[in-house]
């Protein structure tokens, strides 16, 4: 039986917001790369798999156009990017599903170190993309700089 999307990987992301609200308890109101080093180090006591800064390339018909960073990618599975801010903005929504809709991931989590606690999960489905993931053989590299 496949798994609804809205619940893929909800192990996992339980496991991250539990994650998340230890280290929002110990430091909350610390600049984002603070918290964002805090995170993986929580990740890894958990025993998860955590890459810090990983880059995720954006292809365009066969040329990579730009690299993006996101903060952490944790079990090779989901996407969490870290933020803090009084509330939630919908560009940061946005910027994760972006951050989505360029690789083969489709759960992301944006967690805010804000006033308070908040957090948001993203899905982008699998099949509702169009982006190819594997650059062909012949693939040309179109950006000068990455992101």
């Amino acid at each position: 039986m496949e798994t609804p999307h809205h619940l893929q990987h909800h192990e996992l992301t339980d496991k991250i917001i539990r994650a998340f609200f230890d280290t929002y308890n110990e430091l909350a109101g610390f600049p984002e790369f603070v918290v964002q080093r805090a995170m993986a180090i929580t990740l890894d006591d958990e025993g998860l798999d955590v890459e810090s800064e990983k880059p995720l390339q954006v292809w365009f018909r066969g040329r990579r156009l730009v690299t993006f960073k996101a903060d952490l990618v944790v079990q090779s599975s989901v996407i969490v990017e870290i933020k803090v801010k009084p509330e939630i903005d919908p560009f940061n929504r946005v910027q994760l599903l972006h951050y989505l809709k360029a690789t083969d991931l489709e759960v992301g989590l944006l967690l805010n170190f804000g006033r308070r606690p908040e957090f948001s999960r993203v899905i982008f489905e699998r099949q509702r993309k169009r982006v190819r993931f594997e650059p062909p053989d012949t693939a040309v590299d179109a950006s000068r700089d990455t992101q």
